[in-house]
């Protein structure tokens, strides 16, 4: 049980094939307390209702939050203290793509993937770090995208890797300033993970010619990122901070 007694908040994470739903069941499987928070509160509740009981038999938490929204991202975060009574974990999950070309992108379109992919790492971030502060602890995990790395991706546009590539800047950061608080952030880089972004725009040709670049020979799993985060979130990584951990089955290899 790497988790026990810890209370985990993952956001983005009520859809039935997403990363975000994987984790947290991966989290309650090792003991961790979890509040789920989506723009979907009912999603939310349903998804936290199907996790296993706590060790203290006390109910997981499902909870809406607009990442995008300073004042959502407080009031969860106040809603989970109030629950639960403390936090150990954030999981900045949250995210939306769109495939578009430079030209293609609106300025309303740049907006709202900046606003959900960065502008809500921050949000959250800012609703946990003075709870975490007081306890001198916590963990941050960002969900940044290979698409920062290599310049985009098939999901997502130009607006969408820079928005990721500012999560990899962000979660740094933050990484240096809370150090001293006792407080870790690190971030995961996934390569195309067949999750409810991904649906099924992918014909089975296509994942074979993807699966062809990539040195493990398959497309990611949800499961294959929440063990990630487990072990980011866990003590298993205690003198980790700053970090960028690829999950890309070597799509992506630095030199």
């Amino acid at each position: 049980m790497l988790l026990q007694g810890k209370v985990a908040a993952i956001s983005g994470a009520a859809g039935r094939r997403g990363i975000g739903l994987a984790t947290a069941r991966l989290f309650a499987s090792h003991g961790a307390s979890v509040a789920i928070l989506d723009l979907d509160e009912t999603a939310a509740m349903e998804a936290a209702a199907t996790l296993s009981a706590d060790q203290e038999g006390q109910r997981h938490l499902g909870l809406a939050c607009d990442v995008a929204d300073r004042s959502s991202t407080i009031a969860a975060a106040q809603r989970v203290l109030a629950h639960f009574g403390h936090a150990h974990i954030l999981i900045n999950n949250a995210g939306i793509s769109q495939p578009a070309r430079t030209m293609e992108i609106e300025p309303a379109d740049w907006d709202r993937i900046l606003d959900v992919n960065l502008r809500g790492v921050l949000n959250l971030s800012q609703a946990f770090i003075p709870h975490f502060r007081s306890r001198r602890s916590g963990s941050i995990v960002c969900m940044s995208s290979v698409s920062a790395q290599r310049g985009g991706g098939i999901f997502g546009g130009p607006h969408y890797a820079a928005a990721k590539a500012g999560v990899l800047g962000l979660a740094k950061a933050m990484a240096r300033e809370l150090g001293p608080d006792g407080i870790r952030v690190n971030c995961v880089t996934p390569g195309l993970v067949e999750t409810d972004i991904t649906g099924d725009a992918l014909t089975p040709a296509m994942k074979a010619e993807i699966a062809s670049g990539i040195p493990l020979g398959r497309l990611g799993a949800p499961d294959d990122v929440a063990g990630v985060y487990l072990f980011l979130a866990s003590d298993l990584s205690r003198y980790v901070t700053g970090a960028v951990i690829d999950v890309n089955g070597g799509m992506l290899i630095h030199g």
